[in-house]
């Protein structure tokens, strides 16, 4: 899992019903950004679509930053245990293929997943929506480079680095895609993906 700042609920669900209830806040959250974005987002509009009485959403969440940064957060889980569970089924023989597994489970959730393609990892909110010391690419970067340091033999300190360096230029990359075509402009991905491999093979070698 990510490594990031304590978690944005005021309290945590202990039983089964509260935790059920959060999810459908965070579901429905998801929802209505897709239909109005985050700026028109209001707790009265997360709570109706919910069917849940606001009182009840704010015996969970402060405020809708908060439910949102939950919202993405759980949207990071989901990313890295996609990515763990297909790098685990395929142990790729090259780092090649780990770029391609990372790159295809984000363009799989952009397109799929409710209001990941308006707030992404959340720099739409705040760029350091999931940890108040550390920008949200940089929590993806830390993640990943612990999640694909068993599968490239590389100095610790180079990887990290490069997966950094990596995750900025696809993630400005892959927006210019998305702004071109709603599914992702299928060229521009190509050249994402050619683009990264280049560098990383300069970096961490063939």
């Amino acid at each position: 899992m990510a490594d990031t700042q304590a978690t944005p609920l005021r309290r945590q669900p202990v039983q089964q019903r509260s935790a059920k209830r959060v999810e459908q806040m965070l579901d429905a959250s998801a929802q209505l950004i897709d239909e109005v974005g985050y700026d028109a987002l209001t707790t009265t509009l997360i709570a109706k679509r919910a069917g849940v009485a606001v009182g009840s959403l704010y015996q969970f969440f402060p405020d809708k930053r908060a439910v949102v940064q939950a919202l993405t957060q759980r949207n990071l889980d989901r990313f890295m245990v996609a990515v763990s569970e297909r790098l685990a089924r395929e142990d790729p023989s090259h780092w090649w293929d780990v770029v391609d597994s990372i790159l295809d489970i984000y363009l799989d959730m952009h397109r799929a997943v409710p209001g990941f393609a308006k707030v992404h990892f959340g720099d739409v909110v705040d760029r350091q929506l999931l940890d108040d010391s550390r920008d949200n690419n940089k929590v993806i970067a830390d993640s990943l480079t612990e999640l694909v340091r068993n599968y490239i033999e590389t100095p610790g300190d180079r990887l990290a680095l490069a997966v950094a360096v990596a995750i900025e230029m696809a993630d400005a990359l892959l927006k210019f895609a998305f702004a071109r075509d709603p599914q992702g402009d299928q060229e521009i991905v190509d050249e994402t993906k050619h683009v990264i491999k280049l560098y990383l093979a300069d970096r961490l070698g063939e």
